[in-house]
């Protein structure tokens, strides 16, 4: 009867004790949140460049939502900004009801339910999308401290910063401009400067040769502490560029660069350079995705140059400046001649250049020179690494330093790459892999049914 009663008392204690253990479960359920994510490359959980930009972000940041109390918005954007707060604590999420300031609600702008205006300093950012890249877009903005503006010289055949061609800097210039630059164009028949508080000229790969005075605003520019992007192309040597090239301290070497290397990359046409390293340098820090340059340029330094040069882009050992003209890229006529001058690689074809700024305004003036400016192009920007280099090239010219070693954005997992012959083998698998296999199992299960 004891033992019965013993029995009873320690399953009656044993629920007792399961019902209190799930009790404070549930509570410290309310009190603290915790969320793992195992899928490949953390793609559910806050990506490493959120986290990035965040990090950069010193001090509060207050976001205000004009949303509607009724229904569930709130509740959505509540549990949206949930995610940048586990990274950042001290980001504080305010509501505001748009119907009892109509009057306020027009005098801001604040058109759409639900929209954000986020406060960072004494810098205010509005936000009308709910969803990641909008807002790490706008905490990236807020962190770069104002609109930068990116004067593109226009007029000698450039490459369009809002063209939709091909050989067009569009797609990319977009993205920049989500990132807090604004891209105006510098027409040196309209102006005969550059105008006062542009952050930053780009030359882009003019076709035309370029009017002295229109090189001679450039080298002023440059002489006055002004920061320059030049992508240069091996037909370009003969555009009368030569004063830039002085003033910056290089040279522009003749030919175009071929790779040998690139046959085993699977590269048909040599004048495509693959990298995958570089040399160390601020924009090239941390980078490890690989880039696709179709035609190059080499560069040098000049000797006497009073800036300091420091390469970070450079082709491969078996590399060299092919001065043939190449018309059909399966050419197999190509050979390193040094008979004839070519230069054997590696060779350099990106210089980031500073120096101490001639102007009293800023501390440090800087450049950057490319020897090629197709990798930036709409038909080549989905290439490997070129976007993220390209976004590294115009944070380092501005000085946003802090911005220049963000994470390159979007999932590994995302793009599946399958070379020809693993198509071919994934192909030949459902069209006749497949279809076999199910006969043959069809045909041995006929079988055994027939001797049962």
């Amino acid at each position: 009867m004891k033992r019965r009663l013993s029995q009873r008392l320690d399953g009656w204690l044993f629920a007792l004790a399961l019902l209190l253990g799930v009790a404070a479960l549930g509570y410290l359920s309310t009190r603290y949140d915790h969320s793992f994510d195992w899928t490949y490359g953390g793609r559910a959980s806050l990506p490493p460049e959120s986290r990035a930009v965040l990090a950069t972000l010193k001090g509060p940041v207050e976001i205000v939502s004009y949303a509607n109390p009724q229904g569930d918005l709130r509740q959505t954007i509540a549990g949206f900004i949930q995610r940048f707060q586990r990274v950042k604590p001290d980001i504080n999420l305010h509501f505001v009801d748009p119907q009892q300031d109509p009057a306020a609600m027009r005098e801001q702008g604040i058109t759409v339910d639900g929209a954000l205006i986020l406060h960072y300093q004494d810098r205010e950012q509005r936000l009308d999308e709910l969803d990641e890249r909008s807002l790490t877009n706008a905490l990236e903005r807020l962190a770069r401290g104002g609109e930068r503006i990116v004067a593109f010289v226009t007029g000698d055949g450039e490459r369009r910063a809002d063209g939709k061609g091909n050989a067009d800097l569009g797609t990319f210039i977009a993205q920049l401009e989500g990132r807090g630059m604004r891209a105006v164009p510098l027409n040196f028949a309209q102006v005969t400067g550059v105008p006062e508080h542009t952050n930053l000229v780009v030359l882009a790969s003019p076709s035309l040769a370029l009017p002295p005075a229109e090189i001679k605003a450039l080298v002023d520019y440059v002489n006055n502490g002004g920061n320059l992007l030049w992508l240069t192309e091996p037909s370009n040597d003969d555009l009368g560029l030569s004063p830039l090239a002085e003033a910056l301290g290089v040279r522009v070497l003749p030919g175009v660069l071929v790779d040998g290397q690139g046959v085993a990359l699977g590269l048909k046409d040599p004048r495509i350079l693959a990298l995958g390293d570089y040399p160390a340098q601020a924009i090239t820090r941390g980078f490890m995705l690989s880039t696709v340059f179709p035609q190059v340029s080499a560069l040098a330094k000049v000797s006497n140059a009073n800036w300091g040069i420091a390469p970070f882009l450079r082709s491969g050992a078996q590399s060299w400046t092919e001065f043939k003209p190449i018309d059909n890229a399966h050419d197999s006529t190509i050979r390193y001649d040094a008979d004839a001058g070519e230069l054997k690689g590696p060779l350099d074809f990106g210089f980031a250049l500073s120096r101490i700024s001639p102007s009293p305004d800023k501390a440090e003036q800087r450049a950057v020179v490319i020897g090629d400016g197709d990798f930036l192009s709409n038909s080549f920007l989905g290439n490997g690494g070129n976007r993220a280099l390209g976004e590294r090239v115009f944070d380092w010219l501005l000085g946003d330093d802090a911005l220049v070693n963000l994470p390159p954005r979007g999932a590994p997992d995302r793009l599946l790459q399958l070379s020809q012959a693993q198509l071919n083998a994934v192909s030949m698998g459902f069209l006749l892999g497949l279809p076999l296999a199910l006969l043959l199992a069809g045909t041995w299960i006929a079988w055994r049914r027939r001797r049962a």
